[in-house]
């Protein structure tokens, strides 16, 4: 059963690389502990806005096992873990081995299977760790009603992300879940920029959510909790229209632009936090430009608030 508590924004860090393409760790020890300073509830390492996909199992370990030296206890710290069997099993063992608190599943690599392969993936993946799961439910990894019974009927499992953008399936699997019995079941909305949705999700039971925005805004994103915890529409609609919304019309212009901005953002405001590893790549003068205008947008909105 899951004891993890998550308050506030959910910190989704970026992994910096210096000039040689390593992963800088003095750098990512810096962005973790000011995130967590800054209000984070909850640091998700080695995830997507980490490019686990880009990373080897080596430097997924050492990213989790730094975050979770500058985490010092004060949130929980979640590692990301994915693609094939057996390196899913290394990330979730070195997880475990770097003290972290959970880890996020990411799905399995390529191949499309069943939901009986599905389950028996996430089973595969527990067993090598000792860690609890958080099973991401997106691109070839979707679960059925059904098959979120079955995760739910196993304690290892606590908690579901949805990367789907299916409101009615991820409706289902919340049904399905408290059906089940566990009240202690997490629920996240794993969308890319889940502020835009993150209304509706709360509306079907998923009151947690990503925030990419916060690894290079957090004062804008910590606005926006604010003002959706407090039920508070005008600001919370006028961070949308100022903020959000120009980000994610930015971010849909070119695949991978989801973590590929945040990096931007990043740099931007002078953090070395070195480029996005193929197969992303990084904005244009144009689109970087566009970048730093949202950013200025989104912190007078937060001026304007605190006035």
């Amino acid at each position: 059963m899951s004891d993890l508590v998550f308050e506030s924004v959910l910190f989704f860090p970026v992994t910096p690389f210096d000039a040689a393409d390593r992963v800088d760790e003095e750098l990512l020890a810096a962005h973790v502990a000011g995130g967590v300073a800054a209000g984070a509830g909850g640091v998700f390492a080695a995830c997507g806005t980490g490019e686990l996909h880009a990373l080897s199992v080596a430097e997924a370990q050492r990213v989790v096992a730094v975050s979770v030296e500058a985490a010092a206890g004060r949130v929980p710290v979640v590692a990301g873990a994915g693609g094939s069997l057996g390196t899913a099993r290394e990330l979730a063992r070195g997880a475990a081995d770097a003290g972290a608190d959970a880890v996020l599943l990411m799905p399995p690599y390529l191949v499309q299977g069943s939901q009986t392969g599905l389950l028996r993936y996430v089973d595969a993946v527990a067993q090598a760790s000792p860690l609890p799961l958080i099973v991401y439910h997106r691109a070839n990894a979707q679960f059925t009603p059904d098959s979120a019974r079955a995760l739910a009927a196993d304690p290892r499992v606590i908690g579901i992300k949805d990367g789907a953008g299916d409101i009615g399936r991820a409706q289902e699997l919340v049904v399905a879940v408290r059906s089940s019995g566990r009240d202690d079941f997490l629920f996240f909305n794993g969308l890319l920029t889940a502020e835009v949705s993150q209304a509706a999700y709360r509306g079907i039971g998923m009151p947690l959510y990503s925030s990419a925005a916060f690894a290079m805004a957090p004062e804008v994103a910590l606005a926006y909790y604010r003002a959706y915890i407090a039920g508070d529409e005008p600001a919370r609609l006028r961070l949308l229209d100022r903020f959000f919304l120009p980000l994610v019309a930015l971010r849909d212009e070119t695949p991978g632009f989801a973590v590929s901005l945040i990096k931007a953002g990043l740099r931007l405001k002078g953090v070395p936090v070195g480029s996005v590893r193929p197969p992303l790549t990084d904005p244009d003068e144009r689109q970087t430009a566009r970048l730093a205008e949202i950013l200025e947008a989104g912190e007078a909105v937060v001026r304007e608030l605190t006035r």
